[in-house]
């Protein structure tokens, strides 16, 4: 059972995201930017993070689903409702040896972010036959065994670059499934936000267009979940970033 700033957050992502008659994508990506507005504001969310860091919840389901993505970030779970949402914290940390910009790529599902700390940059791709970039396309999914990274060649694309954007705190976006996009820490200290992923309508697989020089074979990357000790490091580290060490302390 979630503590009381957990179950809080939980029912407004039911009450938001689960309509009785459900939500088309264009509804739900607009239902996720307000939830994720809402639970990012400073009090809310390090009362939030502080009281997960405090072992409430489910410390060690949480931790399965936490880990180091190869995109260049942290990822921290922090509230589920079911497989349906998922409510994580986005720690990206310049200097480090995964940083950097991002594949474009789109999502399963609709989703928000909000920057909680630093800046954000991010980029807005469509595909062109006439587009200046060319790239590698891939399919991204999980491997059946062992639920890594599973990337699968798709030929070749080319793609025009449509918006460019920063989002400073206190900002943020929402954005349908199938909008080709990429983020990257744009501030020289470390940059949080809080990104909700809708399960209605979730894709198998995603697209993923690099220029990285692949070799065109089938790639797995490994998802190596956090374990619950580190989990829960983390998460304390993610509480003084943000501004919670009150909370952490009281908790």
């Amino acid at each position: 059972m979630g503590g009381r700033h957990v179950l809080r957050a939980r029912r407004l992502m039911e009450g938001a995201l689960d309509g009785p008659d459900g939500l088309d994508e264009e509804e739900l990506v607009r239902a996720a930017r307000a939830v994720v507005a809402e639970l990012g504001s400073p009090g809310r969310l390090s009362a939030l993070v502080a009281e997960l860091a405090a072992g409430v919840g489910d410390p060690s389901g949480c931790a399965r689903l936490s880990y180091r993505h190869v995109l260049g970030f942290d990822k921290l779970l922090l509230v589920s409702v079911g497989t349906r949402h998922m409510l994580r914290a986005h720690v990206w940390h310049p200097g480090s040896h995964r940083a950097g910009r991002e594949d474009i790529h789109n999502h399963r599902s609709a989703l928000a972010s909000f920057v909680v700390r630093g800046t954000l940059g991010m980029e807005l791709y469509e595909t062109a036959g006439d587009g200046p970039l060319a790239a590698a396309r891939y399919r991204e999914s999980l491997s059946a065994e062992v639920s890594d990274w599973l990337l699968e060649p798709a030929g070749r694309a080319r793609l025009r670059l449509t918006q460019t954007a920063e989002y400073t705190a206190g900002s943020g976006y929402a954005l349908p499934s199938y909008a080709l996009h990429r983020a990257w820490c744009a501030s020289p200290g470390a940059a949080v936000t809080l990104f909700l992923e809708t399960g209605a309508g979730r894709r198998r697989y995603t697209d993923v267009f690099t220029g990285d020089g692949r070799d065109g074979r089938a790639q797995a990357y490994a998802k190596e979940p956090l374990e619950v000790a580190e989990y829960l490091a983390e998460l304390r580290a993610l509480a003084e970033l943000i501004g919670g060490s009150e909370e952490l302390a009281r908790s």
